[in-house]
């Protein structure tokens, strides 16, 4: 069973689907000063990283 879990972990990460949770992992240990902004919601995180893949020019030539 721990292999299986460990098997959907890593599949979630090269994914891309735990990447919230990463985020506010970051967040917690790195940003969670009393006077910092709020982590993003998880609509707002989507939003952004979605903007960050796809404004642009995305082409190899």
């Amino acid at each position: 069973m721990r292999k299986l879990i460990s098997v959907w972990q890593r599949v979630r990460q090269l994914s891309g689907d735990d990447a919230y949770e990463r985020y506010l992992a970051h967040y917690a240990e790195h940003h969670a000063q009393a006077n910092a902004a709020p982590p993003l919601s998880r609509a707002a995180f989507f939003k952004q990283w979605q903007d960050q893949q796809w404004t642009g020019v995305k082409r190899c030539c």
